[in-house]
C-alpha cells in the first residue's frame, strides 16, 4: 500500500522522467478535485497527500541509502497541487470555469517543473536534508515558488490587457 501511495498509483514507474509524469498525472486529478469540491478541498487534500506521502516515503525508503528514488512521485503531486493554488483560488473568486484559466495551468506546470529540477535556494536546502521530510518539503517549496510565478504572470498579463 505504501508503494502505491509513494508512486502515485504506479505513475512513478513511467519512464523517462518519472517526476514529470507525476506532475502531469497530478493535473487531471487536481482538475477533478477543483471541479468537485473547489479550492478548499484541494487545499485540504494537498495537506493529506503531503502527510501520507511523507509516511509512505519513510516506509518505502526505510533502510535504504537513497531517500529519494526516482519512482517516488507523491512529492511531485503535492508540489504541483501547491503550484495550482492560485489557479483554483482565482477560478473560485472570479466564478469562472477552471478551463478558462488554462494559461495558469500551463504556467503552474512549467514553473513547478523548472523549480523542482533546478532546485534554487530553499528548494535545494530542503532537498539536501536527505530524508523523507526533505523529499516532500523540497517539492512543496518548489510549488510555492511556482505559485508565486503564476501570480506574477497573471498580474503581468492582466496589466497588459487593461
Amino acid at each position: 500500500m505504501m508503494k502505491l501511495v509513494a508512486t502515485f498509483f504506479g505513475v512513478g514507474y513511467l519512464r523517462p522522467a518519472p517526476g514529470t509524469w507525476g506532475s502531469l498525472a497530478a493535473l487531471p486529478v487536481a482538475y477533478a478535485i477543483l471541479s468537485f469540491g473547489g479550492f478548499w478541498l484541494l487545499l485540504n487534500l494537498t495537506f493529506f497527500v503531503f502527510v501520507s506521502g511523507w509516511i509512505a516515503t519513510r516506509e518505502v525508503t526505510r533502510g535504504q541509502v537513497d531517500h529519494d528514488p526516482d519512482y517516488i512521485v507523491i512529492d511531485e503531486v503535492a508540489g504541483q497541487w501547491v503550484a495550482l493554488f492560485p489557479v483554483g483560488y482565482g477560478a473560485m473568486m472570479m466564478s469562472v470555469e477552471l478551463w478558462q484559466l488554462y494559461p495558469g495551468w500551463i504556467a503552474a506546470f512549467l514553473l513547478f517543473r523548472l523549480f523542482d529540477i533546478w532546485k534554487p535556494w530553499l528548494v535545494g536546502k530542503a532537498d539536501a536534508r536527505n530524508d523523507p521530510l526533505g523529499v516532500m518539503v523540497d517539492d512543496v517549496i518548489a510549488g510555492v515558488f511556482a505559485a508565486i510565478g503564476v501570480i506574477a504572470l497573471a498580474a503581468l498579463f492582466h496589466m497588459v490587457l487593461m
